[in-house]
């Protein structure tokens, strides 16, 4: 029985440093995180409650109704950089995440 304990032991400590570790990742920015899980085994996906730890990782602090954080991106064209607040008050911009074609 103590070697069975001990084994358990083990296994759940090592599953607790493994969850520990994805979720510091979450935290980090998205190059670092890309990075280490595209070392990733897919079968770690079945065993991690990664959805769950992603939605608390990046939940973020925003509310219905809050201003959004300023930032700055680089035009489709590359030759310009805009910067939300420049807009704030002018125009409504519209941001597109992935695909639009």
């Amino acid at each position: 029985m103590g070697k069975l304990f001990k084994t358990a032991l083990v296994f759940v400590l090592a599953y607790s440093i493994a969850l520990i570790g994805f979720f510091t990742a979450m935290c980090q920015k998205p190059e670092v995180f890309s990075g280490i899980m595209s070392r990733t085994p897919n079968l770690v996906f079945l065993v991690f409650p990664f959805k769950p730890m992603w939605l608390y990782a990046r939940g973020g602090v925003l509310k219905v109704g809050d201003p959004a954080p300023d930032f700055s991106l680089e035009q489709y064209d590359r030759k310009a950089t805009i910067q939300l607040s420049a807009l704030r008050g002018r125009k409504p911009a519209v941001l597109v995440f992935g695909s639009y074609t």
